[in-house]
C-alpha cells in the first residue's frame, strides 16, 4: 500500500512512519508534518512539510504519489488545546476535513486516530463500552466526538474506508510528550532516567488507561490490513492495555531505578480533564472484529522503556 502520514513526527507518527517503511517499503510511505527535523522521520525516507490546512497542497500531494491510504495524526492534544481552544478547532476539525475530502477525491482508505477524551463526565468510568454516552467538555474531546460522526458521514455518505482507534495514554521512548493530559505517563520515564525525580501534576488513585506506543502502532497496522466487511465500530473502537494511576508507574520505576522520587504538584485543570475520563475500557468489539491483543503490560513496558531510555540518554544506572 502507499501510503501518506500526516503529523508524522508527533508521538504516534514517529514510531508508526519507521514501522510501516519496514513492513510496506520505504518508498511506500510518505511522511508529512509542518515541521522538518533532524531525525530517521525525516532523513531516512520520503519526507515532505505540508500544513493540513493548506487543502491544495495536501491533495497535489496525495495525488502525487497516488496514494492509497492516509494516515491523518496532525492535532492539537488535550492540555494544549485548552490553552488556545480556537485555534485547536481550526486544525483538528479543518485539517480532519481536508484529510477526508482528500481521501475523497482520491478514493483511498482514511484513518484517523480518536481519544478517551472524546468521553466525559456522564460516561460510565469503569469498563467503558463501546457504544455509550460521549458529552466531553474539552476542546480536545469535542473535536475527537466530531471526528467520529465525520468519518462516519463520509463512510456512510461517499463511501469512503474510513477506520479509526480511540486510544488511551500513549508511551513512547522516541517521541517526547506532545502537550496530553496522559503525558505524565512518558516524562515520568524520561525523567527517572535523565534526573531521578519526577513531579506529577495528577493527583494520586488517578486511573487512566495507558498503552506502550510499539502496540498502539501495531493496532493501527491491524485496522487499516483488516477486512473492510468485519468493522462494525469501525472509527471508533476502544482499545487499551493497562489502567493505572501514578503511584503504580513509579513504584515499577524504582525497581529499576531504586533512588527515583516522585512529589506531588497538581495541576487542578489538568486534573479536572483527568476526572472526566474513564478509569478503564471495554475493548471486546476491538478484539473481535480486528484481533486487538496487546503485548505489554505495566512491567514489560516499564522495563523496555528504561532500558531504550538508558541507551537513547547514554546514562548508565544500576
Amino acid at each position: 500500500m502507499k501510503v501518506l502520514i500526516t503529523g508524522a513526527h508527533g508521538q504516534i507518527g514517529t514510531e508508526l512512519v519507521l514501522a510501516l517503511r519496514k513492513r510496506y517499503g520505504v518508498d511506500q510511505v510518505i511522511a508529512t508534518d509542518i515541521r522538518h527535523l533532524d531525525n530517521e522521520v525525516s532523513t531516512k525516507g520520503i519526507f515532505i512539510k505540508l500544513d493540513v490546512m493548506d487543502r491544495k497542497e495536501f491533495e497535489k500531494i496525495a495525488k502525487e504519489h497516488n496514494v492509497e491510504v492516509i494516515i491523518h495524526l496532525a492535532a492539537l492534544l488535550s492540555a494544549t488545546a485548552e490553552s488556545n481552544p480556537q485555534f485547536a478547532w481550526d486544525l483538528n476539525m479543518g485539517g480532519l476535513l481536508n484529510g477526508l475530502e482528500v481521501a475523497r477525491e482520491l478514493n483511498a482508505m482514511f484513518f484517523t486516530p480518536s481519544s478517551i477524551g472524546a468521553f466525559g463526565q456522564q460516561t460510565p468510568k469503569e469498563n467503558t463500552p463501546q457504544v455509550t454516552i460521549q458529552r466531553p467538555d474539552t476542546m480536545y474531546g469535542i473535536n475527537k466526538v466530531a471526528s467520529e460522526l465525520l468519518c462516519d458521514y463520509y463512510y456512510k455518505k461517499y463511501d469512503i474506508d474510513t477506520r479509526g482507534i480511540r486510544f488511551p495514554g500513549l508511551i513512547s521512548h522516541l517521541a517526547p510528550p506532545g502537550g496530553g493530559t496522559t503525558d505524565y505517563a512518558v516524562d515520568i520515564f524520561h525523567q527517572a532516567v535523565m534526573k531521578q525525580q519526577f513531579i506529577c501534576n495528577l493527583e494520586p488513585g488517578t486511573y487512566l488507561d495507558m498503552m506502550y506506543m510499539s502496540d498502539a502502532v501495531s493496532s493501527i497496522i491491524q485496522l487499516i490490513e483488516a477486512d473492510s466487511d468485519k468493522l462494525v465500530n469501525r472509527n471508533a473502537y476502544n482499545i487499551s492495555a493497562m489502567s493505572v494511576e501514578p503511584d503504580m508507574i513509579a513504584n515499577e520505576i524504582k525497581k529499576h531505578i531504586p533512588e527515583f522520587d516522585m512529589i506531588y504538584n497538581i495541576d487542578e485543570r489538568l486534573q479536572e480533564i483527568a476526572n472526566s475520563w474513564p478509569n478503564s475500557i471495554d475493548t471486546s468489539c476491538a478484539k473481535e472484529e480486528f484481533g486487538f491483543e496487546p503485548t505489554y503490560d505495566l512491567e514489560s513496558m516499564t522495563r523496555d522503556m528504561i532500558s531504550k531510555l538508558k541507551v537513547k540518554y547514554k546514562e548508565k544506572i544500576i
